[in-house]
């Protein structure tokens, strides 16, 4: 037994039986000549070795992950012109996959993940296509002469771990090239290959791939459960209880579940079956009602083939208040089952554990998802309240603490300092996300929150490690997703981005207008504005009057080239947002492993009309001072003046070591302060730990100079 990387070229005949069936002579010879005439001089052409052949397929060995992709592609481009004699439907074309990782050689067989995964690519692949693995791609991008569109992690049948997967582009005019691309639903697995190994599907027509798949998994919508306790004041808990079971099964791996705010649009809307199947692409869904009265609450459930409307599973469940999660647990095992999905033992003992025992707690941590929902700060600040008060009453609860840290990193990365300052968002953050994985190593949400904590701390490498964790743990997990696109947008992976977005989206069509906002920026860094324009308009639309939706919005306008619009969108932005109204304001905020990634934005917030300072404010270079002129002015100097907005009285105490402190009728920030070329700098726990540097300008009357940075417009003079 010998353990070794290579590649290997498998191929299967799909609709064999059809083939034979239909012709069998005919399309015995016709394979012969196919491998006579190019299969083999293309596997010789590129260092392949047989391993063996099948009746209806072929396996063969490659030393290297470029050659078998080169192999694959001259392939496909040479079979694009071969049986063009003949109907659509007796034509022979391939699919392809390649995959790189180990492979166990045991005599003449080979086997392993690597073959595994091979087999999966290949069914992912379209007729005439080829699909391979990112470990693949990884070795063979820039080398092979092909684009690749990436479609993101997914998750493979039997393969414990999401696997990135890229299509192949054989177009020569895309040669180099790396897209995004939408994802497909796989269809059926029909071979193995090996380490970086192709696996290649001949089908019997051209249209074959266009047939509908049965699809690997069941998949299915929880519809809004109904309120029917007649007190608008309890649509909290209703909702409470749709989130939670969304959650729960969005936990099998085994099954495609959308995510709530998809189903949002039906609450209190009677069911049209045939329009959800069409619309939400499921073929089950679950919907149900709640109903509390006093000490006892009644919860009615059903499960319904959308195909039909008939009804897979009904139950009626009459319990005490108190046993709420209990009904939950109970009602969640009885739809597994009746979907027929077989959860994991990891899978099963994740479930298994209950949120909270204590229903106080639980009823604070649904008012606190409820309130955190739409990403406004008071809705942040009301939603911290709630899960403070649920996390005092149970220490243990983890998804509180989960929760805690998703909106402390919001408030954070939004910089809403009224609701909650930087330092302490972060510090709240960090404690809440470590402490709900304490409690339960099993969330993926904290992971999620640690890998955006970690991009901003520019930990991008340890940042996708988080990102990935999360999503293997919640695989239906929308923040999951989300995450790791925010992390491969600032790594600069930008078609990665997308692909993780693109999955968020297949989840999740209504995200909420935060993620929906980083969908569209992560459209814009991608080169695809109509996109960009598209998700940036519905997150305005989902929550008006958020000006950093409206900022953003007026970048993808500009990059469309509708500026018009763009300066009327940043225009309208402005204010909403007059403390992150500025490029400098941006610069500070935003955290590119490659700071030249920013410029592309830069660029156009500058055509939408973005001011270059806070408030506006313009300077002249005629009246900027040079680096020893502001030492002298400012270090060991006691600074009196006025602050914006509004001309608020504030003063900068500054020592000779630069400890310093500044303070108005809304601040005191205690920081470092030094000079940095010809800019004067401000370095505190706020804005990201980073320094935050700008230009000292004279100015006529009193006071005599004004300091411009990210964070303040300060009018001064020097006091003593």
């Amino acid at each position: 037994m010998e353990r070794r990387l290579t590649a290997i070229l498998a191929a299967d005949v799909v609709g064999y039986s059809r083939l034979m069936g239909a012709d069998e002579v005919g399309t015995l010879e016709r394979l012969k000549a196919c491998r006579r005439q190019l299969v083999d001089p293309s596997i010789a052409g590129h260092h392949g070795r047989m391993i063996k052949l099948m009746g209806d397929g072929a396996l063969v060995e490659f030393g290297s992950v470029v050659d078998a992709v080169q192999c694959a592609a001259d392939i496909q481009r040479k079979m694009v012109e071969r049986d063009s004699d003949l109907p659509e439907e007796r034509r022979i074309r391939f699919r392809i996959g390649v995959n790189l990782g180990d492979i166990i050689v045991e005599g003449d067989d080979i086997y392993g993940d690597g073959v595994n995964i091979a087999a999966r690519l290949e069914a992912q692949a379209e007729s005439g296509g080829i699909c391979i693995s990112g470990t693949a791609f990884d070795h063979a991008v820039h080398k092979a002469n092909v684009g690749f569109a990436n479609l993101g992690e997914q998750r493979l049948k039997n393969i414990a771990d999401p696997v990135r997967v890229y299509r192949v582009l054989l177009d020569p005019a895309q040669a180099g090239k790396v897209v995004s691309g939408a994802r497909r639903r796989p269809g059926p697995a029909i071979l193995v290959a090996g380490a970086a190994m192709l696996v290649v599907a001949l089908t019997g027509a051209v249209i074959a791939w266009q047939w509908p798949r049965t699809p690997q998994r069941p998949s299915v919508a929880v519809l809004p459960f109904a309120n029917l306790s007649g007190d608008p004041g309890q649509d909290y808990f209703a909702e409470g209880l749709t989130e939670d079971l969304i959650t729960d099964l969005a936990k099998l791996s085994g099954l495609d579940v959308i995510a709530g705010n998809s189903v949002a649009a039906y609450k209190g809307k009677p069911p049209d079956f045939a329009d959800i199947r069409r619309q939400l692409g499921v073929e089950f869904l679950v919907e149900g009602s709640v109903r509390p009265t006093g000490e006892l609450i009644r919860i009615n459930a059903q499960l319904i083939d959308t195909a039909n409307g008939d009804h897979v599973w009904a139950e009626r469940f009459d319990r005490r208040a108190t046993d709420v999660l209990a009904v939950q647990d109970e009602m969640r095992k009885e739809i597994v089952a009746a979907l027929d999905v077989e959860p994991s033992a990891t899978e099963a003992k994740r479930m298994e554990r209950p949120p909270t025992a204590n229903l106080e707690a639980y009823d604070y941590y649904l008012r606190g998802e409820h309130a955190a929902f739409t990403g406004r700060p008071q809705g942040m600040r009301e939603a911290l309240e709630f899960y403070a008060k649920a996390v005092s009453l149970d220490p243990s609860f983890a998804a509180a603490f989960a929760a805690d840290a998703r909106t402390a990193v919001y408030i954070w990365r939004s910089a809403y300092d009224d609701v909650l300052q930087s330092a302490p968002a972060r510090k709240r953050a960090y404690e809440s996300a470590g402490r709900a994985l304490q409690l339960n190593p099993d969330l993926s949400l904290p992971y999620a929150m640690l890998a955006i904590l970690q991009t901003v701390d520019e930990r991008f490498d340890e940042a996708i490690a988080s990102a990935k964790r999360a999503v293997a743990l919640g695989p239906g997990d929308i923040e999951a997703q989300v995450a790791l696109g925010y992390v491969y947008l600032f790594d600069g992976r930008f078609p990665e981005a997308a692909a993780a977005i693109e999955t968020a989206l297949r989840l999740d069509p209504d995200l909420s207008p935060i993620n929906r906002r980083i969908a569209g920026i992560v459209f814009f860094f991608n080169g695809d504005s109509k996109r960009a324009i598209a998700a940036l308009e519905r997150a305005r639309d989902d929550a008006p009057g958020v000006g950093n939706i409206l900022i953003s919005l007026g970048a993808a306008y500009a990059q469309a080239g509708r500026l018009p619009e763009a300066q009327a969108a940043v225009s309208h932005g402005l204010s909403y947002l007059p403390n992150d109204d500025s490029i400098a304001g941006i610069r500070m905020g935003w955290h590119f492993r490659n700071p030249q990634d920013l410029e592309t934005f830069i660029s156009a917030l500058r055509q939408a009309g973005l001011p270059e300072w806070p408030y506006g404010f313009k300077g002249s270079e005629r009246d900027r001072l040079k680096g020893e002129e502001i030492a002298a002015l400012v270090i060991g100097h006691l600074l009196k003046g006025l602050a914006e907005p509004g001309s608020r009285p504030a003063i900068m105490q500054i020592g000779k070591d630069g400890q310093a402190a500044f303070r108005s009728t809304t601040q005191f920030i205690t920081e470092t302060v030094f000079v940095k070329q010809d800019l004067l700098c401000e370095q505190s726990e706020n804005a990201f730990g980073r320094p935050d540097c700008g230009p000292v300008f004279r100015r006529e009357g009193e006071p005599a100079f004004t300091f411009v940075n990210a964070r303040v417009v300060f009018h001064f003079s020097p006091a003593g």
